[in-house]
């Protein structure tokens, strides 16, 4: 089921640097918003701030109404690297969360060979990352982070190191499979093309001092 993603007057510093502040953002269930942007505006920090993963200085973001404040099975972040435990299998790294989440063997073997179905890869189940190519290796870290079923999935440049006919393959890909899954999804790319292709919505985050800025709509639902 996908939830709606808030993030209410959000502050973030770091070794005294204020990174974001006062930012505030809406994200509706289901829906794919892009965020743009140059670099060092903190568009990176903020999925961050939503996965849990860093400290506030100041605010709150909610995942359904429900507070964040540390890592949840509910929140999957996706970044450019796929970071694939490079001694375990294709079916065997799509299916560690499971593992970490204590399912039992079948389910995880069950879940991690339908997402590799998904994303057209079943044929490589026992394929080492190494023998893989690098967009194959997403297309992995992609079923991976799906196979807890997220209510939402953050996207870190996830398409930045592909050539453009996986480029456009792998987005076809999150397209199908999140709105299939009704997973809410916030992505964060440098590349317009990007968000024109897989995003309802888009905001635009600006030079520093990003934080007294209000997102700028770009492309409606």
């Amino acid at each position: 089921m996908s939830l709606p993603i808030e993030v209410s007057d959000l502050e973030v510093t770091r070794a005294d640097r204020v990174i974001l502040r006062g930012f505030n953002l809406t994200v509706r269930a289901g829906e794919r918003l892009a965020i743009t942007g140059p670099s060092g505006v903190g568009k990176s920090t903020l999925l961050l701030a939503i996965a849990g993963l860093i400290r506030l200085t100041h605010g709150q973001v909610r995942l359904g109404g429900e507070v964040v404040l540390k890592p949840s099975a509910k929140v999957a972040l996706m970044q450019q690297r796929p970071a694939l435990l490079p001694w375990a299998t294709a079916m065997s790294n799509v299916g560690l969360a499971l593992k970490f989440a204590g399912a039992p063997k079948q389910d995880q073997r069950d879940r991690a060979a339908a997402l590799l179905d998904q994303v057209g890869l079943l044929d490589r189940a026992d394929a080492m990352p190494h023998e893989l190519s690098g967009g194959q290796q997403q297309r992995i870290a992609l079923a991976r982070a799906l196979a807890h079923k997220p209510a939402a999935l953050l996207l870190d440049e996830p398409f930045s190191a592909l050539d453009a006919e996986m480029r456009t393959s792998l987005r076809d890909d999150v397209a199908r499979m999140t709105e299939a899954n009704g997973v809410t999804v916030l992505l964060v790319t440098h590349d317009q093309g990007d968000a024109d292709a897989l995003c309802h919505r888009q905001i635009v985050l600006s030079s520093p001092p990003v934080a007294e800025l209000s997102p700028v709509i770009l492309k409606a639902a």
